[in-house]
């Protein structure tokens, strides 16, 4: 027998998942937890939290299963088998998949929750680390009309909107669209600052030109202080941007298109990635600038 009002978040260890996690408990959502690392997910039991060992004991009884996990596998692992979220009764389960897998990635979870009669809602977010810490992401929903209301409490507790897009899977295609818009400004800004302190110029410069006119971004701002810092504490690793670039270039080439400027920035931040993966995704300008 599943509980409609408890919720299991498998991935709520990592970076975004932890911050949801406790921005679900303190809507007053009853939350069972699992992380592949447990210790990454412990201090959550100090929010009342119940963390647990497997998936399968997290999703026991759970009515919702929500997944945040860094690529397919790792999710459809967190799923599948003896101690997957779905090895228990599925009846009247609904999984929100929550990761950022592109478009096969998505089928493929779309095919199992078929198999296993669950209810399958695609909806990644947009936001790094302070939006959510601060319950302010934009869930980009997609699936059933008639699942909105159950969805709507836990998007309106890690999120500040939610945009729903149509049928499963269209969030997906979303999610990839705005990603190759960030990886862009990403490199863009990061090669910009570069070739300013390359050509002898304080950066600053650079702001003070744009300073209020269209080509002025707030993200690009963010991202720059830390630049100009040296300040890659991440709040949304290069190898996490590297991958999400290539998911936007497999997504172009399935429906063929061709789009060079995408295949060049997913090339450098992967080049990027293989020494500085771990650091924030403005660490992309070290490449440019290694000394």
């Amino acid at each position: 027998m599943t509980d409609s009002r408890q919720v299991a978040l498998l991935g709520a260890g990592g970076t975004m998942g932890f911050a949801m996690a406790r921005n679900i408990a303190r809507a007053g959502i009853e939350l069972r937890a699992w992380n592949r690392t447990p210790e990454k997910a412990e201090p959550l039991e100090e929010d009342g939290i119940a963390v647990f060992d497997t998936p399968a004991e997290a999703a026991d009884g759970a009515g919702v299963i929500a997944t945040m996990l860094a690529d397919t596998d790792a999710v459809v692992d967190s799923m599948e088998g003896d101690d997957g979220g779905l090895a228990g009764p599925t009846e009247g389960v609904l999984w929100l998949q929550m990761s950022t897998v592109g478009e096969r990635g998505t089928e493929r979870c779309a095919e199992l929750a078929g198999e296993r009669g669950v209810l399958f809602v695609d909806a990644p977010v947009l936001g790094t680390k302070q939006p959510a810490e601060e319950g302010a992401l934009v869930v980009l929903a997609s699936g059933p009309d008639d699942v909105r209301e159950r969805a709507e409490p836990i998007f309106d507790a890690i999120g500040r909107k939610t945009v729903w897009v149509g049928d499963a899977g269209r969030g997906t295609q979303l999610k990839l669209v705005t990603n190759a818009w960030i990886v862009a400004v990403m490199e863009g800004g990061a090669e910009a600052i570069a070739l300013a302190e390359g050509l002898g110029l304080d950066p600053s410069l650079f702001f003070e030109a744009v300073d209020g006119g269209p080509l002025d971004l707030p993200y690009l701002r963010i991202k720059a202080e830390m630049i100009v810092k040296r300040d890659f504490e991440p709040s949304f690793s290069l190898r996490l941007a590297a991958k999400d670039a290539a998911l936007a270039e497999e997504a172009a080439a399935r429906h063929g298109l061709d789009l060079p400027l995408v295949a060049a920035v997913r090339k450098r931040l992967e080049e990027g990635a293989r020494e500085h993966g771990d650091e924030d995704m403005s660490a992309t300008y070290l490449t440019s600038a290694p000394g």
